[in-house]
């Protein structure tokens, strides 16, 4: 059931907190400044075009390069993990596979965009994006959009939507570095690179991430290692204002140790095996501006590559399993600025995948067309409306609409309503795999009977509250979502069907304060209800992996010697791992302990100590975690 009574009672501490804090010291003009900004913020993630933040009537969460460095975080997962409504979990160390759920839906329900790019991987059963090859070098900043938003983004925007955008071009000639070492043997390297002259623009970043890490198997005593060296480049070339060519590409080449279920007990434990990845993304796009600006027209080509294989070298040196996944996507979008109050954003899109493994190969294909209109009526007032098409290879058409606004007062107050749909298209395993529906088919050739994709309805409400100049600011966002055609496994056909039903409902609360241009806190506390409603044994049960609450707090101080101090404390509630609620997770408190101190006045020495209290506990049973361990490194950057 919800609990309301814990949602009033941490809404109460929250707002209770902000006169605590102005007791100390009269709000900064820094801080009055950060709530300007706050309110200049652009996005690009609700509506696929950028907008001021305060006119987006959805939740959207930001992290910047500078919340990165400050946070010194390597791993992009355990930084959304301390995002508010967001869950993770991973099967062992860095670099195994890690979900990312959004309000208590699938991971595979978490729409992935690098550079443009769309990113979830056509190879994996259920198209998820494996987050455990994905690291913070590269990354200038992140969107975090939560809600169904399939109206600008297509399938699999149910959960919502998570838009990373690498290092980009700057105006002068900028370099940074950093290098780290720390627990079991981990070494983490990056370098950037960008700038402009003339009519060119660029970027280029490498990484570099190794560690000897822990076991997968939580009762494993050897070590399972990592490696992953990758790359990410832009080029820009402004022809004249308003026309431009745009080049960017992501790649990355993973090694991962394993542990496997070996003979005779076929239970987790220690083996040799491991598994590679290599994945490229590429974005080609030219754009056209016209009419001053008001007509901004966009036409790209992106792909995203897949390689995964899995190694057992206890059966020879041949993969035990290939898995070949790739996407090409060609797209039309239009900006039109009709009048100041009004705009009008449509596309359309084509995009082709495939899917091998090592016999069968398989590939579909959809065509899609949206429109949204963006209304201004009076200056504190956004009004936004959209709808979608989408026509699918295998199962026809499927329409999607949304709507949302936001109210910006003056007075600090902005209130977001919006309605979002989604929709998940049948992964080409679903479809023609060895379980798909109808079963069996010849590569190329549309499914019988196919499965429908599947569909979701949302709405939430919130309000954001700014006090004392900016120094102080508390949100609030209630939302509630019903999933439908969700895709599982029959075990009564032994194929993929429609025959999942989930309802998700919660409320998330955020705190941020700056008093003083030293100190700044943030929190954030969610609480989801996420329940299993298909008929049968499992009806009204806990999704696997979700639990109910989720607490993340952060506080840096920068001391007038140049001396950086930070924390962040993270709570998990209990969860269970499995569908019938048999197996348990506990609930678990993770610390983490931060600083860094500037040497002269381009070098930086950092370290910090994560797990400080060596919490044990698990978020997959059976799969190891990290305790304590520490790091430290040295942060270089030249402008």
């Amino acid at each position: 059931m919800f609990d309301y009574r814990k949602i009033l009672l941490t809404g109460a501490a929250l707002f209770a907190a902000t006169p605590v804090m102005a007791k100390d010291a009269a709000p900064s003009d820094d801080s009055i400044a950060i709530a300007e900004a706050k309110s200049e913020e652009i996005v690009v993630t609700a509506t696929g075009v950028a907008q001021p933040i305060d006119q987006v009537g959805q939740a959207v969460t930001v992290i910047t390069r500078a919340d990165i460095e400050r946070r010194q975080t390597v791993s992009v997962s355990d930084l959304l993990a301390t995002t508010p409504g967001v869950t993770v979990s991973r099967n062992g160390g860095i670099g195994t596979v890690t979900a990312v759920r959004i309000r208590g839906a699938e991971d595979a329900q978490t729409l992935t965009i690098i550079d443009g790019v769309r990113v979830n991987d056509p190879s994996s059963p259920a198209g998820a994006f494996d987050f455990g090859n994905l690291f913070a070098g590269s990354i200038d900043r992140i969107e975090v959009l939560r809600g169904p938003n399939s109206v600008p983004w297509g399938s699999q925007a149910i959960g919502g939507v998570v838009n990373i955008i690498t290092a980009r071009p700057t105006e002068g000639l900028q370099a940074r570095a950093n290098a780290e070492y720390g627990y079991a043997d981990s070494v983490s390297a990056n370098a950037a690179i960008s700038g402009k002259s003339g009519i060119f623009s660029g970027s280029l970043t490498g990484g570099y991430v190794r560690t000897d890490g822990i076991s997968v198997a939580a009762n494993g005593n050897e070590r399972d290692g990592y490696r992953q060296y990758g790359a990410t480049a832009r080029v820009g070339v402004e022809f004249t204002p308003g026309i431009g060519l745009d080049l960017r590409g992501y790649y990355a080449n993973s090694r991962t140790d394993l542990d496997g279920f070996p003979a005779p007990n076929y239970t987790l434990a220690d083996t040799d095996e491991y598994s590679t990845a290599r994945e490229l993304y590429g974005y080609a796009g030219v754009h056209v501006n016209l009419l001053d600006d008001r007509l901004k027209n966009r036409v790209a080509f992106t792909i995203a590559d897949v390689d995964r294989d899995n190694y057992d070298p206890a059966f020879g040196t041949a993969p035990s399993f290939i898995g070949r996944g790739r996407t090409e996507r060609y797209e039309y979008q239009g900006d039109f600025r009709v009048i100041d109050q009004v705009r009008v954003v449509a596309g359309a899109e084509h995009e082709n995948s495939r899917y091998a493994d090592a016999s069968s190969r398989y590939s579909t294909g959809v065509t899609s067309f949206y429109g949204e209109l963006i209304v201004t009526p009076v200056q504190q007032l956004t009004i936004t409306g959209g709808v979608r098409n989408d026509d699918h290879k295998a199962y026809g058409n499927r329409t999607t609409f949304g709507a949302s606004a936001a109210l910006a007062l003056d007075t600090g107050t902005t209130l977001r309503a919006s309605y979002g749909e989604g929709f998940k298209a049948p992964t080409l395993y679903q479809l023609y795999g060895p379980y798909g529906t109808p079963g069996p088919v010849t590569p190329g050739v549309p499914a019988r009977d196919a499965l429908r994709p599947e569909t979701a309805r949302n709405y939430d409400v919130g309000v954001e509250q700014s006090f004392l100049s900016g120094a102080a600011r508390v949100g609030v966002t209630y939302f509630n979502r019903d999933t439908k055609n969700q895709i599982d496994f029959d075990l009564g056909t032994f194929t993929y069907q429609n025959i999942a039903r989930t309802r998700a409902e919660g409320v998330e609360f955020e705190l941020a304060l700056r008093p003083v241009d030293a100190l700044t806190f943030t929190a954030n506390y969610s609480y989801i209800d996420s329940e299993n409603r298909s008929p049968g044994s499992n009806f009204g049960k806990d999704l696997a992996r979700r639990p109910h609450q989720t607490v993340s707090a952060s506080i840096d101080y920068r001391f007038p010697f140049g001396l950086s101090a930070g924390a962040t404390v993270s709570h998990v509630g209990d969860s269970y791992d499995d569908a019938g609620n048999f197996s348990r997770l506990d609930g678990y408190v993770l610390a983490g302990l931060r600083a860094s101190i500037a040497v002269a006045d381009r070098f930086e020495i950092y370290g910090r100590v994560d797990n400080l209290f060596d919490e044990k506990y698990e978020v997959v049973r059976g799969y190891g975690t990290y305790g304590r361990a520490a790091y430290g490194g040295v942060r270089v950057k030249f402008d």
